[in-house]
């Protein structure tokens, strides 16, 4: 009985935490399908990007981790040694986003103000300054490995392992659970037939019962009733016999009787 109830405990419990992945995954897939790698989404202030490269990988952050950048109110403020995210305008990277950390301030040949940006991985410039319309923000932390896990969710063996086999087997436990509940609930309804079943059987043998004490209790009092009748009639034919008996015994009487008149 006791590991009865601990197993049960344990099922429900894992039941619960399956829930709690299930709804997790679909929430995490939903917020980062609509955020992640989204220059004009932001998510509590913060926009959030999936590292692709290796390029700062000697001091910040891997690829496959995920980077919060935060938008910069002044540009000016930014220093040597800040990590900013930026949308490149290299003709080899044109139009990727890009995180590098900035060497030092300059100008653009057409003489806007702009930074030096460099992969600390290799130590090597970027190909052209980064001025501040194309400076999306400033990196401030990373979560590792985040990035790689829901590029693999986008994979088909990700969703199939992280959001159709968890929800198949949510389905498939609460399916077995209520076929288990129907099978119980139809066991008590066969055991509460069977006991209105006997239930009318006792009815039966007491009716039957009954009926055997009115017939034996009517034969009873019909015999009674029989013997007093025969009684009665025997003694009425009784006293006929005696009258008779006493009209023979005094036929003088009768006799004097008439003369006499």
């Amino acid at each position: 009985m006791i590991m009865k109830k601990a197993l049960s405990i344990i099922k429900n419990i894992f039941v619960v935490l399956l829930v709690l992945v299930a709804i997790g995954m679909m929430i995490f897939t939903v917020v980062s399908v609509n955020t992640f790698n989204r220059s004009d989404r932001s998510l509590f202030g913060y926009k959030a990007f999936i590292v692709l490269s290796d390029s700062m990988s000697k001091t910040d952050f891997d690829a496959g981790d995920l980077i919060f950048v935060k938008e910069v109110d002044d540009y000016a403020t930014l220093k040597e040694g800040d990590i900013v995210s930026y949308i490149s305008q290299s003709a080899d990277t044109y139009g990727e986003i890009i995180t590098h950390k900035i060497r030092c301030a300059a100008k653009d040949p057409h003489g806007n103000p702009g930074f030096i940006t460099y992969g600390t991985t290799t130590d090597t410039d970027d190909d052209m300054v980064v001025t501040y319309p194309y400076i999306i923000g400033k990196y401030q932390h990373s979560i590792p490995k985040v990035g790689a896990f829901f590029n693999y969710i986008k994979t088909v063996p990700g969703y199939i392992m992280c959001i159709f086999l968890p929800f198949f087997i949510l389905i498939l436990s609460q399916g077995l659970n209520c076929i288990k509940l129907f099978r119980k609930y139809k066991a008590e309804q066969l055991e509460e037939i069977e006991a209105q079943k006997k239930e009318l059987e006792i009815e039966r043998e007491k009716s039957k019962e009954m009926m055997e004490e009115i017939m034996a209790l009517k034969k009873q009092l019909g015999d009674k009733i029989f013997d007093n009748a025969e009684t009665a009639q025997e003694e009425s034919e009784a006293d006929k016999t005696e009258e008779a008996g006493s009209v023979i015994e005094n036929p003088e009487e009768d006799t004097a009787e008439k003369a006499t008149v």
